[in-house]
Formats: structure tokens, sequence, C-alpha cells
């Protein structure tokens, strides 16, 4: 990489804030973009792991903020903005998100409301307050919102209401990107496939001790499907981010861009 190149993707005097940043995609992604230059606001409900995140970066010389919110609420978005108030973010990435399975027939109000809570309406929100305290200030954003393959190609058993919540990530990410380019704001989402983290290997640990067959057998499909025959980790996920984020795609605007190891395609 040259120096023009380096120039390009470096997010040198940023602020970039992603959210559900403690363990797993999130945390590929803000190391990626630390990495690149950027101060990260890191948000997560979980302390314990914030606070191993906030030390790993501490550890590497790397500038962090970690911010103890579930965003599940618009009370709670509202707190959060209104700590960093001054010193909003640059860059927004969307990536908390509540990945539990349980039979359609199964599924009900509380557990709907709760996927919906956690994986659209914190999106939302956080979207319209990025969006507006940067209008406030005088200045456009940056914003990419994680949804997830399944809300193109409904596949696994189990997911019915995460599927519609992460679709709806998608809607949200296309309208804004419509509504909000000329003032200075480029939205975009990304669709993780198949991604290697402590979440998706303890449900693979469970599934395997109770024998689940659904879940079992959904794998093998997901793998059968699957062309590159590898698995992804978090930062792959954070690579793209970069891209999307920095000057290399400045003028994508509303895509829907999969990081999937081409299940999609297959």
């Amino acid at each position: 990489m040259n120096k023009r190149e380096a120039n390009v993707i470096s997010l040198e005097g940023k602020i970039a804030m992603v959210t559900g940043s403690a363990s797993g995609i999130g945390r590929g992604i803000a190391k990626v973009l630390s990495e690149a230059g950027a101060t990260i606001y890191a948000v997560d409900y979980d302390f314990k792991l914030l606070l191993d995140l906030k030390k790993s970066f501490e550890e590497r010389g790397k500038e962090i903020r970690v911010l103890h919110y579930d965003l599940s609420s618009r009370g709670e978005v509202q707190k959060l903005w209104d700590e960093i108030k001054n010193a909003e973010p640059d860059i927004l990435v969307n990536n908390v998100g509540l990945y539990q399975f349980r039979d359609f027939l199964e599924v009900d109000e509380e557990f709907l409301d709760r996927a919906i809570d956690v994986n659209l309406k914190s999106c939302f929100w956080m979207c319209q307050f990025m969006i507006k305290r940067n209008i406030e200030r005088g200045r456009g954003g940056t914003i990419v919102n994680i949804s997830s393959v399944e809300a193109v190609l409904p596949f696994i058993e189990g997911l019915t209401h995460y599927t519609a919540s992460k679709a709806g990530v998608i809607a949200v990410t296309r309208a804004l990107a419509k509504e909000y380019a000329r003032k200075g704001f480029r939205v975009n989402a990304i669709l993780p496939g198949g991604i290697v983290t402590p979440g998706t290997k303890n449900i693979a640990k469970k599934a395997l001790m109770k024998f689940d067959i659904s879940i079992l057998k959904s794998g093998r499909r997901f793998w059968d499907r699957l062309p590159s025959r590898t698995l992804g980790k978090p930062e792959d996920i954070g690579k793209v981010v970069l891209a999307l984020v920095s000057d290399l795609f400045s003028y994508v605007h509303g895509a829907v861009i999969p990081v999937d190891g081409g299940f999609l395609s297959a």
C-alpha cells in the first residue's frame, strides 16, 4: 500500500462509535477501525466485557471510550447521546443484535418485542440521534448498519423474529440513504454470513450437547451451500466497514453488501 492509498483509508482524527462492541463482530469492527486511526466509542450492555475491551486497547496504545448502555429503549439511547454531547462521532456502526432461536409457533409478544427493540429499533434511534446531532453541528457523517444474510434469504429454522428485525435494518438503511445523502450522510448496510464469534460457538456447543437436530441440520446445510468452505472472522466484517466509512467508498450510498464467503450467490 502506497502513501496515497493509506491516506484514503486513514481514520486519523475521526471518532467511530460501534454498538455491541464488547465481543464478537462488534469487537472485530472496533479493532479494525482503531488500527486505521479512529478513536473508538465502544457501546455495550456487558460492563465486564467492556472493561476487557478497554484494557486490550490501552495495551496497544489505542484510544477508546467505553459507554455502558442497553440500547433496547429510546430512553437509554437518549442518555447515551446526552453523555457524549459536543463530542459526537463522525462514524456510527450499528452492530448490536440479539441472536436467539425460538420456534415460530412458540414466539410470544415479549420475545418478539425484545428482538425488535434490540435489532431494529436500536438501529432506528441511533441513526436518528446521529443524523439530528450532526445536522445541528453543520456536518454530515457515515453510518454502517449490520444486518444479516438471513434478512434476504431466510435459511436457518427458528429465526423468523430475527429475520424480520434484520430485514427492517435494510429498509431503514435504504430510506435514510435516500433522504439524507444531500445533507452529507452516507448510510450503508452489511450482511454478515457465517462468522465465528463466542456467541456462535456457544450456540454450536449447546446444540451438540442437547443434540438439537434442527440446529445441527441447519448448520450442515449452511456449510454445504458455502462456496468458500471457510467461516469468517469478526475482522473480516471490520475490513468492509473500514472501506465503507473511508474515502475509498465515498460514492457508495444505500448499498447492502454481503460478507458471507459466497453463501448468497450459491
